[in-house]
């Protein structure tokens, strides 16, 4: 429960306005013990939503950007693809406004560390060691390997980073893992050499880099993604050039420009947010059916033909997808005390008073006293405690 200011029995103006009741509670230790009923919205929203639609945005860019590799090198393609998302939400950040500005909170000092390795290990580490581990390994074995990024967000997230798992989710993480792999596979196995070890590493910087931009969550997620895909966009440029790649036509750059706002940028924003609400290994999972939908996709964009391995992919994915839909973890759980500032509406948990009328969502430094209630819950921002 977040307060404005010291909490008494007869408080007043506690809540959503001047006149909303308070609810009853009572002391322990210092820690507020509340009769909580069950939350008045969905436990599901917003955070699967957001992450369903990152990943179908991201999976849609393959069998787009694959209409243009034949007029320009990939690694050229890629840094367009990031270049344009991060332009685009530049732009897109001028214009939004002040009251959309205010309603998120910005970068602080304490961030930029997080930022910092974030973007070092995806935007600039993990394409460089791809662009060694294609060079030196096979395009089949590559395309496999390439799977190992869900799973190193998701066991990042586990072992160091503590977020609970069970049973259910950990098969149904599977499930969906196993359905990716199946997608990619061409018919031959992985080859163990030094490129696929490079292209491994590639996959784990990529899960630090989602493992770390979920530590920085609660900031601006538009002014996040846009800084990766700036620097993303300009590696994987400055790679294509040391490989002897030339400027693609002016229609080629938009075009591409534009896939890389929707399908990365837009995306990006979109898997921020849903880290917010979900935590990292649930919006991996979640974010790995995206090769299941470029999959489908590019049945309509490209002709390419249902497959036995596609349907049994979809099944595996939909096993898994269903595992997660259905999880409810409830159980009793103590909130310590807790200041920060993000994007938030006057909850159960965001109680506190304004001196004056404000607009929700808003963003401000907030205090959350210790509490102990019971809910179904996500390891989001307010519910990051051991199991």
């Amino acid at each position: 429960m977040s307060m404005a200011g010291p909490l008494s029995p007869d408080t007043q103006g506690f809540g959503r306005s001047s006149n909303a009741q308070l609810q009853c509670y009572r002391f322990s230790e210092g820690v507020i013990e509340l009769p909580m009923p069950e939350p008045r919205h969905n436990h599901l929203l917003p955070g699967v939503p957001l992450a369903l639609a990152s990943a179908g945005l991201f999976g849609a860019t393959p069998p787009l950007s694959k209409l243009l590799l034949d007029q320009v090198n990939p690694f050229m393609l890629a840094g367009l693809l990031y270049l344009g998302a991060g332009i685009g939400l530049a732009v897109y950040r001028l214009l939004r406004g002040a009251v959309i500005d205010a309603g998120e909170a910005q970068l602080g000092r304490k961030d930029l560390p997080w930022l910092g390795l974030a973007i070092g290990m995806g935007g600039v580490l993990a394409p460089v060691l791809l662009m060694v581990g294609l060079t030196l390994n096979t395009a089949s074995s590559s395309a496999l390997l390439l799977n190992l990024e869900g799973l190193a967000t998701m066991a990042i997230a586990w072992l160091v980073y503590r977020e609970n798992v069970d049973r259910r989710l950990l098969l149904g993480a599977m499930a969906i893992l196993t359905g990716a792999v199946l997608l990619s596979w061409q018919g031959q196995g992985v080859s163990v050499n030094l490129g696929a070890l490079a292209i491994a590493g590639a996959c784990v910087a990529w899960g630090l880099d989602n493992n770390f931009t979920r530590k920085i969550s609660a900031a601006d997620p538009v002014t996040i993604a846009m800084l990766k895909g700036l620097v993303a966009g300009s590696v994987n440029v400055a790679i294509a050039f040391v490989g002897g790649a030339s400027v693609p036509p002016i229609a080629v750059m938009i075009s591409a420009a534009t896939v890389g706002f929707f399908g990365i940028g837009v995306s990006l924003v979109m898997f921020i947010f849903a880290l917010r609400h979900l935590g990292t290994a649930r919006t991996g999972a979640y974010f790995s059916l995206a090769p299941f939908i470029g999959a489908s996709l590019a049945i309509v964009v490209l002709g390419e033909p249902v497959t036995v391995t596609l349907g049994l992919a979809g099944l595996l994915m939909g096993l898994g997808l269903w595992l997660h839909l259905s999880e409810r973890h409830s159980h009793e759980h103590l909130h310590g005390a807790l200041d920060h500032d993000h994007s938030h509406v006057h909850d159960d948990h965001h109680q506190h008073v304004h001196d004056g009328p404000v607009t929700e969502p808003h963003s401000h430094w907030h205090s959350h006293r210790p509490m102990r209630h019971a809910h179904v819950h996500y390891p989001d921002l307010h519910h990051q405690h051991r199991h």
